[in-house]
């Protein structure tokens, strides 16, 4: 079984021949976002061996709409329109995944990073102008948020059906329990959350899911569990919720992850012998079918990539 053919039968519930392997960081922010980010993407795959790509978003963060600096009362966000598939903000990221893609020649499969529309409008303008619009003036900022999901939409649709990836990496955030309630998250943020996932499921149906912890502060889980993904990956050690649990929260979906991805983690301080037995762990508690082994989130980028590989030998080992 190839590394394809493993990780498409892994999303689908179907026989492995082994758990596949993925893992991911940001690249130095220095690096050269089109030659150097190219080849540090396939020089990464080509080292550790791991079973998917997931395409790094670097340098592409900050939702760059030429109204947003404008933005003083809640009432500006009406001013807003779609930047268009023309735009170097999409045209940019499209170009360098399909050199990534061109590069490793249907070698394994390749998942892009797209965030929701509310953390790119977190990115682009303060935490603090933003939860305040938003609780001043909800409909608002509502507006924004379908206007980035117009571009998010498209971005993810020429990713995949110009860039020749096999989907997107999907991040939702903003569920931390301290920032809305379950019913507010699902008022305001979800529309615009599904508007992408729905839109693009009709593109390609391989797509993931991250319920992402990166604040470190626990997240309303129940909010995302009926988003439609192929694929969850979550971050366990926030969310105290195992690989296992994981399965039967979201219904049976493939589940992804099981490694810590702080500096305190296993994966990252960890000698040899520590890692392949937490792996071994991983396996035997969550089973072969539907899932594949990977971290909560990024991984600090001065991880020690033989870690990476110590995870793949113990899963060969284990086939």
């Amino acid at each position: 079984m190839n590394k394809r053919e493993r990780v498409l039968n892994a999303m689908d519930g179907k026989p492995v021949d082994r758990v596949p392997v993925g893992f991911w960081f940001h690249f130095p922010e220095d690096m050269d976002l089109k030659k150097e980010c190219v080849n540090a993407h396939i020089d990464f795959i080509h080292r550790c061996d791991t079973d998917f790509l997931k395409i790094m978003c670097d340098g592409y963060f900050d939702y760059p709409n030429p109204i947003i600096p404008e933005i003083k009362k809640p009432e500006d966000w009406y001013q807003m329109q779609p930047m268009g598939k023309d735009h170097p903000f999409i045209r940019e990221q499209v170009e360098r995944a399909k050199e990534i893609v061109k590069k490793l020649d249907g070698e394994c499969c390749t998942f892009y990073n797209v965030f929701c529309p509310m953390s790119y409008l977190r990115f682009g303008t303060s935490e603090e102008l933003l939860m305040s619009h938003l609780r001043e003036n909800p409909e608002a900022v509502m507006y924004a948020f379908d206007v980035i999901a117009q571009d998010a939409i498209t971005l993810s649709t020429l990713l995949i059906q110009e860039g020749g990836c096999d989907g997107i990496y999907y991040c939702v955030q903003n569920a931390e329990e301290w920032r809305f309630t379950a019913e507010e998250y699902r008022k305001y943020v979800t529309p615009s959350d599904r508007k992408v996932l729905e839109a693009v499921n009709e593109v390609s149906q391989y797509n993931i899911l991250h319920c992402c912890g990166w604040a470190g502060d626990k997240n309303r889980m129940e909010v995302w569990q009926d988003y439609p993904a192929k694929t969850v990956n979550w971050a366990v050690f926030v969310e105290d919720m195992s690989m296992k649990e994981g399965k039967t929260f979201f219904d049976g979906k493939c589940v992804l992850g099981g490694f810590d991805n702080r500096p305190q983690g296993v994966l990252y301080q960890g000698p040899k012998e520590e890692v392949q037995a937490f792996t071994r762990k991983l396996v035997e508690e969550t089973g072969t079918r539907g899932f594949i082994i990977g971290a909560d989130c990024t991984l600090p980028r001065d991880i020690d990539k033989d870690h990476f590989t110590w995870v793949v030998e113990e899963v060969k080992k284990m086939a």
